[in-house]
């Protein structure tokens, strides 16, 4: 009977954990696992193992995406090249290059993502840091492999490679700086903190940009009026509450007494 008991309470605290979650957990831990042994290992070591795992994620990306357009658009002929002047041949060679079946994509999306994650780790271990610089130095060899591998080329084999891999390095530029400034959180605004936590507490935070428009921070409530606050546009309702919890707040009060 005791044994019973002990086993009720035990059901009670530990909750029934779902098994995808218990899955997502032991990736994670895994992950982790992994990341910590390789930031032991040396430079070309773990250049290579990220190189090499970023390849193998990218190649069957670019199969299921070369599956894709194998099954929507049939595969683009190549007609004689005495028919053909060197700049219609390169361009016939970066249409197929960009269209081409599993295999040709699983290539094209390997180099890409191997190269740019096998420089993004050398960069970021030379620099100590991962920044713009980086990441376009990584896209920008990224580019010219991809130039160079799928036969984008054509005549000016190092010219188009630099184009591509400069094109490569704006657009992840760009979108590395967009991620930065959407990642970061907002800046705590120390001016209204009191401000913030009061109009909270009374369930009126809608009205925190009402204080703001009106300059009225953290340092002006004890000297807060029914006459500011309507200046700035709260409604009576609101202002009698925010006076009315000033006047009951023992800090607030003492400093508008003085």
């Amino acid at each position: 009977m005791e044994q019973g008991k002990q086993g009720v309470m035990v059901a009670k605290f530990l909750p029934n954990q779902n098994p995808i979650e218990q899955l997502q957990a032991r990736y994670k831990e895994l992950e982790t696992g992994f990341r910590a042994w390789l930031a032991k290992q040396s430079l070309p070591v773990e250049a290579a193992i990220v190189t090499v795992t970023s390849a193998a994620q990218g190649a069957a990306i670019g199969a299921f995406m070369g599956t894709l357009t194998n099954d929507a658009a049939s595969p683009i002929p190549t007609p004689p090249q005495a028919n053909l002047n060197p700049q219609a041949m390169a361009s016939l060679k970066q249409a197929q290059a960009l269209s081409g079946g599993p295999l040709v994509q699983a290539r094209n999306f390997a180099v890409m993502t191997g190269v740019n994650a096998g420089i993004s780790c050398v960069m970021k271990r030379l620099r100590g840091k991962e920044d713009v610089q980086s990441s376009m130095v990584a896209a920008f060899g990224s580019g010219a492999m991809f130039s160079l591998v799928s036969g984008m080329g054509g005549p000016n084999l190092a010219a188009n490679a630099v184009t591509s891999g400069l094109f490569f390095a704006l657009v992840q530029g760009g979108l590395f700086q967009l991620g930065q400034k959407f990642s970061q959180p907002p800046t705590e605004d120390l001016y209204y903190a009191k401000t913030r936590s009061l109009l909270s507490n009374l369930g009126l935070q809608n009205y925190e940009k009402n204080f703001k428009r009106g300059l009225l921070t953290d340092a002006t409530l004890p000297l807060l009026t029914d006459s500011a606050l309507r200046d700035v546009k709260i409604p009576p309702g609101p202002r009698l509450l925010i006076l009315d919890h000033i006047q009951r707040d023992p800090e607030l009060k003492g400093k508008r007494g003085r």
